[in-house]
């Protein structure tokens, strides 16, 4: 009892602390009203060098982009748009608006050429010295109309509403700059032909460094419309000409400006991260990262709006979903931080080669397991011995299924991606874990218990998953079941995937926790366990330093609330369900509303304001859209509705497959039923109320239909050893009248 009362407390001083490090400061840090409109006080210069990779910049080749890399700090930038592929027009688009914008239908060429003075515009004539961006009106319309609801011109408003005016370098920076009518008050034509002026004269200049770019086009596509790469030599001139450019643009500059760096876009078919460096009086020497990311080395291409508006002593505005980069100082050399950088997209490139793939051979691994699992229950007529190993054997690989997403996480602890052969070496590593992991489940004398071993499984992973997004969200970046900087759902806290683990991992090990205190009756315990239990995975899950998740409290509040009244003995009805709903909706918004007033607030906070804007439904009209869709990824949908057919013929159905496993192992376990249950309402629960929908649900059954076979086999074995075992001689005491089977289940 002491042991036991001793962890609660541990699980209540966590809570507490977590929610003194998170709430408080939120509180505390809580922005003031809206200050006066101000103007622009810095001076900033954006150079877009669409293309630019980490593995481009050298101090040979490039030394005007080395030189600044050395003196300011950088980081690899996610470029993801509204498409897979970012051209360079949607990542100028993007600048503009602070939000994920596209040129539609656009074919990634290079950015249309503006209107100048003299020439007819629909917005009407371009400024004396300026221009209009072509195509403006069409361009700002359709991006209104897309999910993101993209304001372009918003930076081009904002820093003529401080006062303060814009120039554009380049074709491609018309669209960075201009404001909300597609006009910049100053175009030059290329960086060659600035003068000290025009430098001087606007306190934001947008440069366009086409060069690299410019090679591809050149360089066309194949008859079946890909890419040609590029050679070696020719990356490299083009690289080359893009820094003599740059070197021209830097020596030009006023002091005291800021200069940005972003390879704004990608090239051919395959995403990439790109190069963002940042020099100036707030950047020195170092890495960079922003409370978008919350990972080191990493900024996000939405991020330079923010930046840009911060530099310039210019408020920003909500519809800017960014946050500005942070200098993160670092006694690395260049050569060391553009390694670790390069390193950085190694691991993207690698973790997308094999995340699709992983999906399928995990769920196609399931499947096996689940034929295994048909066949083995056919042949339990044999002898006992066979059936044994059967059982056993068909045991121990269920275990393992149930290992596999939980190792999918630790792999990342190794550096993998860095194998000559990459895949099969991450392959080996899942494998080692998973197997690791089932050896520790089934190396004590607990293996004999049919849920212990799926306990230790649950316990492992809930509480790796926990520690993860707790300590910065590590193992969840470029991670097979979690996410990548490339897709740029989400960079820290959990994404779907994760959560659906993590909650269905916490329920099982919560409801199998209990096991002991009902079978010694102090339901009192049972339900103090599940309460502390889910108390700290709702925290874990939704405050904003750690999951920051929206839909998993809501969740996450009902299924554990189920588990507390089914440990208790009390019935659930449908009234309760949506009460317990409701709990869990008020308490995620007053995450949202404590996180609103923060000075950065997460998607969490900014769901509150939209709330209070009245915007809110287009982001649950977007989620909900976004959840039906996801009934087309077939890898997943395929592996559930596998697992349901799998669940009711082969576990509950008895008369066709002669034994039903659920029901043995109800009958070894007072806990087996509120577990499957509330595993199975989180799951249901989750699709509901995430945009990943299907997704969800898929992975929770990839957890917990393998450890729920794995109990049924347990309980099969256990029969089968009772009943080889001779009755006991008749006598007039209880004991002798309750028989082994009795025996085995206390």
């Amino acid at each position: 009892m002491t042991s036991r009362g001793t962890k609660i407390a541990v699980f209540l001083a966590t809570l507490a602390a977590a929610l003194a490090a998170v709430l408080g400061p939120a509180a505390a840090h809580a922005s003031p009203a809206a200050p006066a409109e101000r103007a622009a006080t810095g001076r900033v210069v954006v150079i877009g060098v669409p293309a630019l990779m980490w593995s481009d910049i050298t101090r040979e080749n490039t030394p005007a982009l080395w030189g600044l890399t050395s003196q300011g700090s950088a980081a690899g930038l996610s470029v993801r748009t509204t498409r897979v592929i970012t051209c360079p027009t949607d990542g100028w688009l993007t600048l503009s608006a602070g939000q994920r914008s596209r040129l539609a239908h656009g074919d990634c060429a290079l950015p249309s050429t503006p209107v100048l003075p003299g020439q007819s515009s629909p917005t009407g004539p371009p400024p004396a010295g300026g221009a209009v961006a072509a195509g403006w009106p069409a361009i700002k319309s359709d991006n209104a109309g897309t999910n993101y609801h993209a304001r372009l011109g918003l930076l081009g408003d904002e820093v003529h509403r401080a006062g303060g005016c814009t120039t554009a370098v380049g074709p491609g920076a018309v669209f960075g700059a201009a404001d909300g009518a597609g006009r910049v008050d100053r175009y030059v034509e290329s960086p060659d032909r600035a003068t000290a002026a025009d430098w001087a004269r606007c306190p934001l200049t947008a440069v366009d460094v086409d060069d690299l770019f410019r090679a591809y086009i050149n360089a066309g596509v194949d008859p079946h419309g890909d890419q040609v790469p590029l050679s070696d030599e020719v990356r490299a001139a083009a690289t080359k000409a893009a820094d003599r450019r740059v070197a021209q643009v830097v020596a030009g500059l006023p002091q005291g400006t800021t200069v940005l760096v972003a390879g704004l876009s990608d090239t051919g078919v395959n995403p990439h991260l790109r190069v963002a460096v940042a020099k100036g009086a707030a950047y020195g020497p170092g890495y960079m990262t922003s409370s978008a990311t919350r990972q080191d080395g990493l900024v996000t291409l939405t991020d330079l709006t923010a930046t840009t508006l911060k530099l310039l002593g210019v408020k920003q505005p909500k519809q800017a979903v960014g946050s500005a980069w942070r200098s993160q100082p670092s006694t690395s050399s260049a050569h060391d931080r553009v390694d670790a950088l390069m390193d950085e997209d190694v691991a993207a490139q690698a973790i997308r080669a094999v995340q699709t793939s992983f999906y399928w051979v995990l769920f196609a691994v399931q499947l096996v397991l689940y034929g295994i699992a048909v066949v083995a229950l056919r042949r339990l007529g044999g002898d006992r011995r066979s059936r044994a190993r059967i059982l056993g054997g068909t045991r121990v690989i269920a275990l393992l299924g149930g290992a596999a997403p939980g190792a999918s996480f630790l792999a990342g602890l190794l550096p993998w991606w860095r194998a000559e052969h990459p895949t099969p070496v991450l392959i080996c590593t899942v494998l080692g874990f998973a197997g690791l992991l089932t050896g520790v489940a089934l190396a004590g004398p607990w293996r004999r218990s049919p849920v212990v071993p799926g306990l230790v499984i649950t316990g492992v992973t809930a509480l790796v998953l926990a520690v993860d997004v707790m300590t910065g969200s590590s193992l969840q970046l470029n991670t097979l079941m979690g996410y990548t900087a490339l897709v740029a759902g989400r960079f820290y806290g959990f994404g779907n995937q994760a959560f659906s683990l993590f909650a269905v991992a916490a329920i099982l090990t919560a409801a199998w926790l209990t096991e002991y205190p009902l079978r010694r009756g102090n339901k009192a315990l049972a339900v103090a366990i599940v309460a502390v239990i889910g108390a700290f995975t709702v925290a874990v899950d939704g405050l904003p330093a750690f999951g920051s998740d929206f839909g998993g409290v809501l969740a996450i509040v009902p299924a554990f609330a189920m588990l507390g009244l089914m440990v208790a003995g009390k019935r659930m009805s449908p009234l309760k369900l949506g009460l317990f709903f409701g709990a869990g909706l008020v308490l995620v918004l007053l995450i949202s509303y404590v996180n609103a007033q923060s000075a950065n607030p997460t998607h969490l906070g900014r769901f509150w304001q939209d709330l209070v804007a009245g915007d809110a439904w287009d982001v649950v009209t977007r989620k909900f859209d976004a959840m039906l869709n996801s009934l087309g990824y077939w890898p997943y949908t395929l592996a559930l509705a596998a697992a349901v057919v799998f669940l009711f013929f082969v576990l509950a159905r008895p008369t066709r497959w002669r034994v039903s496993l659920l029901q043995g192992a109800y009958e070894k376990s007072l806990t087996m039923r509120p577990a499957v249950i509330c595993a199975l309402a989180v799951g249901v629960i989750g699709t509901l109320v995430n945009d990943s929908g299907v997704v969800i649900l898929s992975v929770a059954f990839s957890l917990a239909t393998p450890l729920m076979l794995a109990a049924g086999l347990r309980s099969l074995e256990i029969d089968l050893r009772n009943a080889d075992t001779p009755p006991p001689e008749r006598s007039g005491s209880p004991e002798a009248s309750t028989g082994p089977r009795s025996a085995e289940r206390r």
